[in-house]
């Protein structure tokens, strides 16, 4: 059962119990991720979830660590580009200790100038990390190159520049001005019980001040481009893509299906024709990237110099085909079993229950029962896909970007054609 109480000054709690659970997620929620930046303080949030676990003025860093690991939970936190989770995970017996050290963390660090310091050289690591990590920077590099211009191409973590520029003012005033009640969520999932939840939560968010923040970037606008980064690599890495829909669509549970039966599984067209039959790749795959307002669909393959323009071929060719020929009925129902199987597998975990109730509240505004997914699932049929295939799989949102070096008989296209 799913419970939801909006507190006095507008901080939303969210829970789901499940009595046979033996652990509970608690998560808090910041309705406010990267796309809120701006280049010369690119990677602020992300900064700020680091800095806050690393001292309080009850806790020190090491007393957080030690605390959560005497608990034999986790302790963690993520960045998206349009929110921030911190979330702890414990035995449903040490939920008010979660709370206390969750809420303590979030409310009350210290953001001290030396801890900063030493933080910022942790994300600079963090990315050069990245940059020595081609199969991770690629897709990078794509969205950076397909939202060229808008905040939602910027990376998650931000650039050496922007970072290193970052004060201890600028980030505590971006974290007073994001952190607003009303775009703060508090998601438990597990054996939680709501009103005991609300008990241990009494008067620890009441000095968050109400409101909003100061609002997100405009609807971005997809770029149509052909990139080639040129780095001394064994492959060429690439992601070829085009443009997708917004989280809450209603035809998102078409684009599901089209993005399982294009590469988002071992059965997959592209899985099966690139790797199975002519082993042209070992990583290859398809992904939906879906936002409040836009969203992007990409195909990643690492490949050989020598087999590239074949394999940038195939996938032309197999997205054309998803665009010009219907899905067989054999195949749209293997698909829709593998999604089904995919979300009751997901909801196992107290940990993906809490997330699925937080991002339902950010995009939908409300809980989705599973029975409304399986029906949306069900409701799909191959003259639907085929018809949002036809919007998606355009010649005017293809963009393509390699890194690595290509072969000199690699002939860079004008343009990427259907």
């Amino acid at each position: 059962m799913v419970n939801k109480t909006v507190l006095d000054n507008g901080v939303r709690v969210i829970s789901e119990n499940i009595p046979h659970a033996h652990s509970v997620t608690i998560g808090i929620w910041v309705a406010s991720g990267s796309r809120n930046e701006r280049n010369e303080f690119n990677g602020v949030a992300h900064f700020i979830e680091h800095l806050l676990f690393k001292g309080t003025a009850q806790r020190s860093a090491l007393e957080i660590a030690r605390e959560i690991d005497s608990l034999g939970g986790i302790l963690n936190a993520f960045t998206g580009r349009e929110y921030v989770c911190y979330y702890a995970k414990v035995l449903h017996k040490f939920l008010p200790k979660a709370v206390a050290l969750l809420s303590d963390i979030f409310l009350n660090s210290l953001f001290d100038p030396e801890e900063i310091e030493k933080e910022r050289k942790v994300i600079l690591q963090e990315i050069g990390l990245l940059e020595d990590t081609p199969d991770d920077l690629i897709h990078d590099l794509f969205t950076q190159n397909f939202w060229q211009g808008h905040p939602l191409g910027m990376p998650i973590i931000g650039t050496e520049a922007s970072v290193g520029a970052l004060s201890r003012d600028f980030i505590v005033g971006y974290r007073d001005d994001a952190y607003r009640a009303e775009d703060i969520i508090i998601a438990a999932a597990g054996r939680v019980d709501h009103a005991e939840l609300l008990t241990l939560l009494n008067g620890l968010f009441d000095c968050v001040p109400g409101g909003r923040t100061t609002g997100q970037s405009s609807r971005p606008t997809p770029r149509r481009k052909v990139e080639v980064v040129e780095k001394d690599l064994e492959q060429v890495h690439l992601c070829l893509g085009t443009l997708s829909i917004p989280q809450s669509h209603p035809r998102r549970y078409e684009a599901f299906i089209l993005n399982a039966v294009l590469g988002g599984s071992m059965s997959s067209r592209l899985f099966q024709e690139v790797r199975e039959k002519l082993g042209l790749a070992y990583s290859i795959y398809s992904y939906i990237a879906s936002h409040s307002d836009s969203g992007s669909l990409a195909v990643y393959i690492g490949t050989s110099r020598e087999r590239l323009n074949e394999v940038i071929d195939i996938v032309l060719r197999e997205l054309k085909r998803l665009r010009t020929e219907p899905l067989s009925q054999a195949e749209l129902l293997d698909a829709q079993e593998q999604l089904k199987g995919n979300v009751l597998l997901s909801l196992e975990s107290s940990d993906n229950r809490m997330t699925k109730l937080a991002k339902n509240e950010i995009y939908f505004g409300q809980y989705q029962p599973l029975r409304e997914i399986v029906k949306g699932i069900e409701r799909v049929t191959p003259l639907s896909i085929l018809d949002l295939a036809e919007e998606m799989i355009d010649d005017r949102y293809l963009t393509l970007v390699l890194m690595g070096r290509p072969e000199n008989t690699f002939t860079l296209p004008a343009g990427i054609n259907l």
